[in-house]
């Protein structure tokens, strides 16, 4: 079962908090992932199609509950995709054109509403209720384990405004994109994800979602140190050739054995412990010597070859001999 499918199957079983939660969450249901048609004057059908049981299961559940009325239910195998489709289908009937005004999708003397139906949505629960349905029958969610990505596609923008401003009264903030003459709601923030999964009720996804962010957030952590480590590695290992380099050419100019005790004893470490950065080294010394110390020890060995070398002495060489 994709992630997708995980959150509307949750969502499903979620029952709203007052007695106008359904008819909001049915009224989202049917103007997202439905479509009227229309046969004479007060004579309509609705079909509705979708790729999830827990949302077929739904809109049959509310439609005989809150409305009665007869409805068709046809399930639908595709061989090519390997998936399920439902088919629901609500036949004409006298009742219909009335519950189509009360759940604001016809809007009486006008025809079909372009955008909320603002008389189920007076309570912030039914306006929780209205972007679950409106989830359910059009939304998708990417597996937390890869992008942090949420959005509900629709048709017409009236509506797709709508459900953005819903979604602000929860303190999400969603974006708009016109795809494929219809609408994309979609959410690429982490934290504005988990905030509509909670409104939606969606608690346990919002929890899944979390601990993948926790453990992105340990994994990330992890690599930068261990790439910090690797790079002081590298950087340690890359001085410590250029030191090897320095020694072998103090011995050919000098002679280590002419060399000041302190820098003969860093020479002498240095080449047994070639892997050690200088904080490190410094421990193999006798007496131990501090890091510090052995830098200057080097300082100093770079002046002396620079001097056997007959190179002008500069500032840096200058300051080591003090």
């Amino acid at each position: 079962m994709s992630f997708t499918a995980e959150v509307k199957d949750e969502l499903s079983r979620q029952e709203g908090t007052c007695d106008m939660c359904p008819f909001a969450e049915l009224a989202a249901l049917i103007r997202v992932s439905g479509s009227l048609s229309f046969s004479g004057q007060g004579r309509y059908a609705i079909r509705i199609s979708t790729e999830t049981g827990a949302v077929a299961r739904t809109v049959v559940k509310y439609t005989h509950k809150l409305l009665d009325l007869d409805t068709s239910l046809t399930v639908r195998h595709s061989v090519l995709h390997k998936t399920r489709n439902y088919l629901i289908e609500i036949p004409d009937q006298p009742e219909l054109a009335d519950d189509l005004v009360t759940l604001g999708i016809l809007v009486p003397g006008q025809g079909l509403a372009q955008g909320l139906p603002d008389h189920l949505l007076t309570r912030q629960c039914c306006r929780n209720a209205f972007l679950r349905g409106a989830f359910m029958a059009g939304g998708f969610i990417a597996d937390p384990r890869g992008d942090f990505h949420l959005e509900i596609a629709v048709t017409g923008e009236d509506l797709a405004q709508g459900i953005v401003s819903l979604m602000e009264t929860v303190g999400v903030a969603a974006r708009l994109n016109r795809r494929r003459g219809a609408f994309a709601i979609y959410l690429k923030s982490f934290e504005d994800i988990v905030r509509l999964l909670e409104a939606m009720g969606a608690q346990r996804s919002a929890h899944a979602v979390e601990a993948v962010r926790r453990m992105k957030s340990v994994k990330n952590d992890v690599n930068r140190r261990v790439n910090a480590e690797i790079a002081n590695s590298n950087r340690s290992s890359d001085a410590a050739v250029q030191q090897l380099a320095l020694i072998d050419e103090a011995e050919e100019l000098i002679g280590l054995r002419h060399l000041p005790p302190a820098i003969r004893e860093f020479c002498r470490v240095r080449r047994a412990y070639p892997e050690l950065p200088l904080s490190a080294l410094g421990q193999q010394c006798t007496p131990p010597a501090s890091k510090s110390a052995l830098y200057h020890r080097l300082l100093r060995l770079e002046a002396l070859v620079k001097e056997a070398r007959g190179d002008a002495p500069d500032e840096t060489d200058e300051k080591s001999r003090l």
